[in-house]
């Protein structure tokens, strides 16, 4: 997530160099071809305000629909960390709660509540990993039982097998009596909500925005882009000053394509993109608050933007 108020230029360069390359070939032959060749190379400017009209509305769509996504995807992330908060809170009070009843073992409590939190804790890296396509599983294997992470690892939804893990020990804990009474119901409602958040996550991650709209506003684009040079070239003869075609059909492209741009990638907030969601931050601070309600004073690190950027 950019964090800054300004945006290098050089990140914007890597989305858009093929169109603006495009843009400058197109402005060149039309420069060209009106002082080498043949003025003929000018054409009315009625055609491109036209296009450049519809070309804003589909981008207005697009972009819309695109921040809506990543709005979404935020407030997803934010349920999620709330959620875990809750389930952790609940798991470690509910635990101390029966203290004074006969079936508690105190070592068996506490090993079911670090079991479980670190289980939280895994299951949020999980679906982190799972979203962007990562492999980086050091820090997911510090937290399981090696048996645990090995069975993981041959499924095909790691999230989910994490969260019907911690279904199955939460029932193995009301049968042992370190969870009583009506603590399951409680339980089983934070681990809904985080199946509901996870495929939530999935349909962002594999739904995306109808392809007709994609194809078009590119396309569009293109389309103004190649022919908005022998558009200008028409408006700028008559003041005789042709020279402006290049640069001003440059930046109008620079100006359509970035709004393009910006869309397409608002479109996929899961891709660990300086402008994503920051999920890297958002599961460190989960992890963070989780440790320490298992009264853990040695947690790790607090992740800080990098260059003004959040991963």
């Amino acid at each position: 997530m950019n964090l800054k108020t300004t945006f290098d230029p050089r990140k914007v360069a890597g989305y858009i160099w093929k169109e603006m390359a495009l843009g400058a070939i197109s402005a060149s032959i039309a420069f060209g071809s009106y002082h080498l060749l043949t003025q003929q190379a000018a054409l009315p400017f009625a055609p491109v305000t036209l296009l450049g009209t519809a070309l804003a509305i589909f981008l207005a769509f697009r972009n819309n629909s695109s921040y809506g996504r990543w709005v979404e995807a935020s407030q997803i992330w934010q349920a999620i960390s709330t959620q875990s908060r809750i389930f952790g809170r609940l798991i470690v009070t509910f635990v101390d709660a029966h203290r004074h009843t006969p079936q508690h073992d105190p070592v068996r409590a506490r090993a079911f509540q670090i079991r479980m939190v670190h289980r939280q804790i895994a299951w949020v890296h999980v679906l982190r990993l799972h979203l962007r396509g990562q492999s980086d599983w050091q820090e997911v294997a510090e937290l399981l039982p090696l048996d645990e992470f090995a069975e993981m690892r041959t499924k095909q939804n790691e999230p989910g097998y994490l969260l019907q893990r911690q279904g199955s020990q939460m029932y193995d804990a009301m049968a042992d009596g370190t969870l009583q009474g009506f603590d399951s119901f409680q339980l089983e409602g934070a681990l809904a909500q985080l199946q509901s958040q996870h495929s939530a996550c999935e349909r962002i991650k594999t739904t995306p925005i109808p392809r007709q709209y994609d194809f078009f506003t590119r396309l569009f684009v293109h389309i103004f882009t190649v022919l908005l040079p022998f558009c200008l070239l028409s408006l700028f003869t008559a003041a005789e000053m042709t020279w402006l075609t290049i640069p001003f059909a440059l930046l109008v492209t620079f100006l359509f394509t970035t709004i393009e741009r910006v869309g397409a990638v608002n479109e996929a907030p899961f891709e660990n993109r300086i402008t994503d969601v920051p999920l890297s931050a958002i599961c460190n601070g989960i992890e963070r608050d989780l440790l320490e309600l298992l009264g853990e004073t040695e947690l790790p690190a607090k992740h800080e933007p990098r260059d003004g950027y959040l991963f």
